[in-house]
C-alpha cells in the first residue's frame, strides 16, 4: 500500500469511481485486474503453502475476475487448483471475461463443491461492493465452507459483508486472510465485518495515489497522523498552568467512583490541573479518595456560574456517575459555551430534552464532544438509530450534524464525528477495553486535550486512540485503574 494512503477509508462506490478515473487517465484496467489476481495468488502461497488443493470461487463480476487471474497463477506455480463459478462463466463482460480466458482448466458450477480436508478456499464471489442479500446458493457454500472451518483468503472483502455498512447480507464466509487494494473500506473496520476479515493485506495494485486521494470523501482510519499537529500542547514538560484546567463533575455521596476516574485519567493524560467539582454531601468521600485532584464544592447552577467567571477553567467532563435529571440539564446547558464532555447519565438527561440541548449547542461557540455508547445514541438519537440503512459512519455523521456537537460513537469500531462532517473510525482498541470504567477514563482522556487547547474533533479522536493504546499495554484482564496507568505519552 501506498504509505500515505495506508489511514484513509475508501467506500466502494469511491473506488468504483476510481477505478473508472485510472481507466480514462490512460491506465489499462486489464492490468490492474491482472495485478489483484497475482497479488492474491502470492498471499495464498506465502500464507498457506501446505495446501493439497487450492479452490477458488469466482463471482459474476470483477471479483471473479481477480479469482480467475488468481487461479491460473497458482496452476502456473504447480499447484492443485480447482475453479468454481456462481452463474454463468459464458456470460462475463470486459476485464473479468478476458481474466476467465487466462484459466485453461474446468469451470465448475458453484453447488457442485465438495469441499475436502486440505482445501484452501479463495473466495472471490462477491467483493466489497456488495449490496444485497446473497442468493441462496451462495449462502448454503457459505455456510458448508464456513462449518468444516477452512482457511479462506477473501479477494476485497469476505462475501457476504457489505463494504459500506460491515453489516452481513445473509451469510459470510469467516476469512482467515483478506486481500484488498489501495485502501481500507469501511466494511474492513466496521462490525462485525471487521472480525471476519482475518489478517488484512493492501496491495497497490498501480492506481496513482493522487487518483485514490481525489476519489475519497475524506473518511480516515484514526492514527497519530490525523492530530498530531494538534498535539504539541500536550508537551508534559510544559508547566502546569499551560497545560490546562480540567473540571470533573461528581455525583452524590453514593456514586463518586466514575468521577474520580475520569479525574485521575484526565490527569494522567496530560491536563495541567483537575478538580472534581463535588456536591456538599459528597466532599467528604471524594477527599479521602483524592490526592494530586483538587475539589471544589459545587451544588447548583447558580454556584457553577459563579464558578464560571473563572476563565482559567479550561475545560468539564459532565455526566460519569452524576445522575439523570435536571440537575444534570442544568449545568449542561450553562457549560454548552465551553469545552465539555458530556458523557453517561449527561446525555441520558436530554433524552425527552434534546431540542434544548441541540439549539444551545447551535447558538454556543464552544467545543462539546459527546461520548455515547450504543443505548445512549439510541435515547438521544433515536431516529439515526432505526436507520438500518446506515452505516455507523453515517449514523455518527448525521448525528454531529444534527447535535452541533463531535459524536465518539463508542464500541470495539469507535466512530469520531466531528459537526463539519469530518469523521474517523478507530482501529487499536482491543477486546479487553469492554471492562466496567472504561468509558469514564476516555472522558477524561478527552477532556486533558480539550483543556490544553484542542480542537474538538482532534481531542476526541487522540483520546479514543489513546485509550485503545493504554488498553493493549494494559493487556488482557485490565482494570479502570490499570487502564489509566497505562495511558501512553503523545511524545
Amino acid at each position: 500500500m501506498h504509505s500515505s494512503l495506508c489511514d484513509l477509508l475508501i467506500t466502494p462506490a469511491e473506488m468504483a469511481a476510481i477505478d473508472l478515473a485510472a481507466a480514462q487517465s490512460g491506465i489499462d484496467s486489464f492490468l490492474l485486474m491482472r495485478s489483484a489476481g497475482l497479488a492474491v495468488a502470492a498471499a495464498a502461497l506465502r500464507l498457506f503453502p501446505q495446501a493439497q488443493r487450492y479452490v477458488v470461487l469466482c463471482g459474476p463480476g470483477n471479483n471473479g475476475g481477480d479469482g480467475y487471474v488468481a487461479a491460473s497463477a497458482l496452476s502456473e506455480s504447480g499447484a492443485n487448483v480447482a475453479v468454481f463459478a456462481f452463474g454463468d462463466p459464458a456470460a462475463l463482460a470486459g476485464d473479468a471475461a478476458r481474466a476467465r480466458l487466462l484459466w485453461a482448466g474446468v469451470i465448475d458450477p458453484l453447488d457442485s463443491l465438495l469441499p475436502q480436508s486440505g482445501d484452501v478456499i479463495v473466495d472471490a464471489l462477491f467483493g466489497a461492493g456488495l449490496a444485497r442479500d446473497l442468493p441462496e446458493p451462495v449462502r448454503e457454500t457459505i455456510e458448508s465452507v464456513n462449518e468444516q472451518g477452512l482457511p479462506i483468503i477473501a479477494v476485497d472483502l469476505p462475501t457476504g459483508v457489505d463494504g459500506r455498512t460491515g453489516q452481513i447480507r445473509g451469510a459470510a464466509f469467516a476469512a482467515s486472510h483478506t486481500v484488498t487494494f489501495m485502501a481500507k473500506k469501511p466494511g474492513h473496520l466496521l462490525l462485525p465485518g471487521r472480525s471476519l476479515c482475518g489478517t488484512l493485506d493492501v496491495f497497490d495494485i498501480g492506481i496513482p495515489a493522487r487518483t485514490v486521494r481525489a476519489g475519497g470523501s475524506g473518511l480516515r482510519i484514526n492514527t497519530p497522523a490525523l492530530w498530531s499537529d494538534q498535539a504539541a500542547c500536550l508537551d508534559a514538560l510544559t508547566h502546569k498552568f499551560r497545560r490546562g484546567h480540567l473540571v470533573v463533575f461528581s455525583g452524590g455521596a453514593q456514586a463518586t467512583g466514575a468521577a474520580r476516574l475520569s479525574a485521575t485519567a484526565g490527569l494522567a493524560a496530560g491536563a495541567g490541573l483537575v478538580t472534581v467539582a463535588s456536591p456538599k454531601s459528597a466532599l467528604d468521600i471524594n477527599a479521602a479518595h483524592l490526592t494530586a485532584v483538587m475539589l471544589k464544592a459545587i451544588d447548583d447552577r447558580k454556584e457553577l456560574k459563579r464558578w464560571l467567571e473563572d476563565n482559567r477553567l479550561g475545560a468539564f467532563v459532565l455526566g460519569p456517575g452524576f445522575g439523570v435529571g435536571d440537575r444534570a440539564r442544568d449545568f449542561a446547558l450553562e457549560l454548552c459555551g465551553r469545552a465539555l464532555v458530556l458523557d453517561a447519565d449527561g446525555i441520558t438527561s436530554f433524552q425527552k430534552h434534546r431540542s434544548e440541548l441541540f439549539e444551545r449547542l447551535a447558538a454556543a461557540a464552544g467545543r462539546v464532544v459527546m461520548t455515547p455508547h450504543e443505548g445512549e445514541f439510541s435515547r438521544l438519537f433515536p431516529e439515526i438509530a432505526r436507520d438500518e440503512k446506515l452505516s455507523k459512519i453515517e449514523r455518527a455523521q448525521a448525528a454531529a450534524r444534527l447535535s452541533h456537537a463531535t459524536i465518539v460513537y463508542k464500541g470495539a469500531d469507535t466512530v469520531i464525528a466531528g459537526a463539519d462532517g469530518t469523521v474517523a473510525v478507530n482501529a487499536n482498541a482491543p477486546p479487553s477495553l469492554a471492562t466496567a470504567g472504561s468509558g469514564d477514563v476516555l472522558a477524561g482522556i478527552i477532556g486533558a486535550h480539550l483543556a490544553q487547547g484542542m480542537p474538538a474533533f482532534e481531542a476526541a479522536a487522540a483520546g479514543v486512540w489513546r485509550h485503545g493504546a493504554a488498553g493493549t499495554k494494559a493487556g488482557t484482564g485490565l482494570t479502570a485503574e490499570t487502564l489509566v496507568a497505562s495511558i501512553p505519552s503523545l511524545g
